[in-house]
């Protein structure tokens, strides 16, 4: 876990992944290479140079500000909505996800279809469901959304079953520049990271379907930057705690219980949208439920309390919970009001049945919890007992690797379509730029050896992203899992990627030699992660094109 003090200045990445704090500001990767004082610090490199003169004057330093953000976040949305209606059919899960939220939408809880309805649905036939409880095994907040988009666009359109999907996965982008910007003090490098989550296939194509994944990621992201905003929000109340102490003479033994901390309160809302998104959200919480114990137990420890040990566990810890988990359990059970303001849920009755009601200590809680808590037991035993064959399923060690992604569409179409001639195919497929994201898995692995090396807590901080989005996984080798449930930490890939190129870009003051080769380093980089995304886009965005082209991106056996 990362020891060190965050910095109180907008310090530059290179102070920030030290850990440290300096008494003069080291100038970011991008901004003008200009100290505390407002001294210019010569440039050694003629890029830093020419930069410098770029962001001249107070307008160009906006028009970077605002413009490099508001480029990307536009980028990210002509790839995701673009063609977003295309293919005009229920793709992969979207057959149960957009018709449980339409029916959702309409009942307040998610109810039966007939057989083989989907390629009526797509049709037009949106009204045939019923009025049945449909046994659904998630929580119902992204259906929800999911219905909102189908509401307003209409249920018939396929635009309509996506839209809510692909508006999160822009503002997944937008988020990680902020998150980058927070964690890095570099415009340049916040750039770079929600960029590269732009143009990112997996992220692309779990944008573009109407599945619930990309909720679960950006509702965690969302906790995860509450969780990065409270760090240095605690350590100053913290330190203004003792301070008051000192002046009064009071023992610091423990050290003070910290309640002001809205941060804490705005993560337990975020993880539990994420949970009211999918269980998977549950180790979200309980990974940063830890960190914060960790972190207030080192930030004690820095300032000098005796007992910071067992302050951060048996004092601030007992806070911290029920700043945090009630809410998130509070929001969680919000998101069923559907369920529990009508009658013909599935399990809505259980309790009601003779036999089924409790006795005993919790005989007095409602009935319509206590059948929330019996469909809550059957579909824990689904999830646990899961272990049906498909032939895209995949090892949950190997995604890193990307050895398994999912074919989620294959279609032929007629020669002449978009253009397209000969024998073609629409397909959609969720491999991932191969170099980003094989690059941010190797960066991932630096990073976890950075941070046993040198405790850095931005290393610790990002690699947190993975304890919750990606090591649970490793623990359900035997059930059928998927290749695009690494969406869920997606983000924190590439925030590792962005850390790594931070390093390789160095510092103006650098030698000249030094920063123009990483300069060049990560121009390159840049370079081929989006002629790689230029050549994979077909394919993630349901584009008609030859079969032969497909075979084209078939690098390994096993993505065939």
């Amino acid at each position: 876990m990362p020891a060190s003090q965050p910095p109180e200045s907008d310090e530059t990445f290179d102070s920030v992944v030290r850990g440290g704090t300096s008494s003069v500001s080291q100038p970011a990767a991008d901004d003008v290479a200009t100290p505390a004082s407002g001294t210019p610090i010569p440039a050694r490199s003629r890029i830093d140079a020419w930069w410098n003169r770029m962001l001249s004057s107070p307008a160009r330093q906006r028009l970077w500000t605002w413009g490099g953000p508001a480029f990307v976040t536009l980028l990210a949305a002509v790839l995701r909505l673009w063609n977003l209606g295309n293919p005009h059919a229920l793709v992969f899960d979207e057959t149960f996800y957009v018709k449980d939220a339409w029916s959702q939408w309409n009942n307040g809880y998610s109810t039966t279809w007939p057989e083989n309805i989907d390629g009526r649905f797509a049709a037009g036939d949106t009204d045939s469901y019923s009025t049945t409880g449909s046994y659904v095994v998630h929580p119902p907040l992204a259906k929800w959304l999911i219905g909102l988009g189908m509401a307003v666009f209409g249920a018939d359109s396929s635009v309509g079953w996506r839209i809510s999907t692909a508006i999160v996965g822009v503002l997944a982008v937008v988020l990680v520049m902020f998150v980058a910007r927070q964690l890095f003090h570099s415009r340049l490098l916040a750039v770079i990271a929600g960029g590269l989550l732009a143009i990112d296939g997996h992220a692309i194509v779990m944008s573009r379907v109407a599945l619930l994944d990309s909720y679960v990621m950006f509702f965690a992201l969302c906790g995860f930057a509450c969780v990065l905003l409270d760090r240095r929000w605690h350590e100053r109340r913290l330190a203004s705690a003792l301070a008051a102490s000192a002046a009064s003479d009071r023992p610091l033994t423990w050290g003070p219980a910290v309640w002001g901390r809205p941060w804490v309160i705005a993560a337990g809302v975020a993880f539990g949208l994420c949970t009211a998104t999918k269980w998977s959200g549950l180790y979200f919480l309980a990974a940063f439920g830890l960190y914060l114990v960790v972190v207030d137990a080192l930030a004690r420890r820095r300032a000098g309390i005796p007992f910071w040990a067992s302050a951060a566990v048996l004092k601030q810890g007992p806070v911290t919970f029920l700043l945090l988990v009630p809410v998130a359990l509070a929001v969680y059970l919000a998101s069923w009001t559907g369920w529990f303001v009508t009658d013909g849920g599935y399990d809505r009755q259980f309790a009601a049945t003779d036999g089924n009601a409790w006795t005993g200590a919790f005989s007095w809680l409602p009935l319509a919890l206590q059948s929330l808590v019996a469909y809550h037991q059957s579909m824990y035993d689904f999830h646990v007992g899961l272990s049906t064959p498909h032939p895209y399923q995949s090892n949950p060690w190997s995604w890193l690797l990307m050895l398994r992604p999912v074919a989620m569409w294959y279609e032929g179409v007629p020669a002449g379509t978009g253009g397209c001639t000969g024998e073609c195919v629409v397909d959609i497929t969720s491999i991932a730029n191969p170099l980003i994201w094989w690059a941010g898995a190797a960066a991932a692995v630096y990073l976890l050896v950075r941070l046993v090396l040198r405790r850095e807590w931005t290393a610790g901080l990002i690699l947190m992203g993975f304890v919750g989005g990606y090591l649970p996984w490793l623990l359900y080798t035997d059930r059928t899992v998927f290749q695009f449930y690494s969406i869920a930490f997606e983000p924190y890939l590439i925030l590792a990627l962005t850390f790594v190129i931070g390093l390789v870009l160095g510092r103006p003051g650098d030698a000249a030699e030094r920063r123009t080769s990483g300069i060049l380093a990560v121009a390159v980089f840049g370079v081929f992660c989006v002629l790689l995304s230029a050549f994979w886009y077909p394919l993630w965005a349901a584009i008609p094109v030859p079969t032969w082209f497909v075979g084209l991106h078939y690098w390994l056996h096993s993505w065939i």
